[in-house]
């Protein structure tokens, strides 16, 4: 199956093993997808994530996190920039997301990252999608 957008793909996924309560979510690999979970990571939105050396096509394994009621923790995620309509973004104008309260995760030239971080450091790029 080819997939036209993979991080709406991504995003579709864990949306989809989010409302089915899923522990885990199986992604194919790409480069753009683990730096993507790591930054999901980093922000304490999943809880571990995996790459199997599966062949002929490599998969991350994404273990969701819930909150001890069994809620979500991750409660929405939106993809901007689409293959159709690019979305970037300059140092002064990178988005809040729900006044501070999400991320925004952008594809800067030194790797993927999160709004904030890329305000501090300088750059500007690509929005890939809000994260809450």
């Amino acid at each position: 199956m080819t997939v036209v957008d993979p991080i709406a793909d991504l995003l579709t996924r864990i949306r989809n093993a989010l409302a089915a309560r899923k522990r885990y979510v199986y992604v194919p690999h790409s480069k753009v997808k683990l730096e993507l979970t790591r930054v999901l990571r980093a922000e304490g939105f999943i809880e571990h994530y995996d790459v199997s050396k599966d062949r002929p096509q490599p998969t991350i394994r994404i273990r969701l996190k819930y909150t001890e009621d069994e809620e979500p923790v991750l409660t929405g995620l939106q993809s901007v920039s689409k293959p159709g309509r690019r979305v970037y973004t300059k140092r002064e104008d990178i988005p809040l997301v729900l006044s501070g309260m999400g991320v925004a995760i952008l594809s800067t030239s030194r790797g993927v990252m999160t709004g904030k971080k890329a305000h501090r450091l300088r750059l500007g790029g690509e929005v890939l999608c809000h994260i809450w």
